[in-house]
């Protein structure tokens, strides 16, 4: 017998594999042009793709005109002189300073009144005639009394004004509660009031200093 033919028996193509293998490559091929379009958008917004040439030119001259003004100082009453610092910021800073230290002062020699009395009068002139109670926003030497001073109000002013109305020396001898009665004295007398005898001579007692043109 002659021998049999062999046959190669070949499968169909499968179309819907084909269709599969089509379309995840056209998936793939339109995943990558999406993001090469949205690369491209972000550059553009960022500005480094996309902007006209004379954008970057425009841009550096302001910043250099901009440089140039900020290393001159502003004309005076110029919009740009009241957003910096101003002259007299130092000053601000050095009444600040200064009423600080004394308020430190004060609290120290409070503890000790009979003693220190007059330098705690002292202290608080300086406070009232160089006015560094603004430093902290008070509109009167008052007012700065009444918040910041651990004393009566009362008693503070009359301490402020011992300095002025008599000599250290004689202030010590008679103390604290003389001196005080003094003052309340002779602020009855030039208010018009009746001073009583004893506090007439307690005022009488201490010598007063001449007038200095402070108030």
């Amino acid at each position: 017998m002659g021998k049999k033919a062999k046959t190669k028996v070949k499968s169909a193509p499968n179309p819907a594999a084909k269709a599969d293998k089509g379309a995840s490559k056209k998936g793939a091929a339109g995943k990558a042009a999406a993001g090469k379009a949205a690369a491209e958008a972000d550059d553009k917004r960022s500005g480094l793709r996309g902007a006209a040439p004379w954008a970057a030119r425009h841009a550096a001259k302001h910043a250099a005109e901009a440089r140039a003004r900020n290393a001159s100082p502003p004309p005076p009453g110029s919009a740009r002189a009241t957003l910096r610092t101003p002259e007299s910021a130092e000053l601000i800073k050095a009444k600040i300073a200064e009423l600080h230290n004394a308020i430190v002062k004060i609290r120290t020699l409070r503890k000790h009144p009979n003693e220190k009395f007059y330098e705690l009068g002292q202290v608080l002139g300086m406070i009232k005639d160089g006015r560094l109670y603004e430093a902290k926003g008070f509109n009167s030497f008052e007012a700065f009394v009444e918040r910041e001073v651990d004393l009566s109000k009362a008693t503070t002013l009359r301490l402020e004004r011992v300095p002025r109305l008599f000599h250290e020396g004689p202030a010590r001898e008679v103390g604290l509660e003389a001196v005080l009665a003094a003052v309340e004295a002779i602020d009855a007398i030039l208010t018009g009031q009746r001073v009583p005898a004893a506090r007439a001579q307690q005022a009488a007692a201490l010598p007063l200093k001449p007038p200095t043109g402070r108030k």
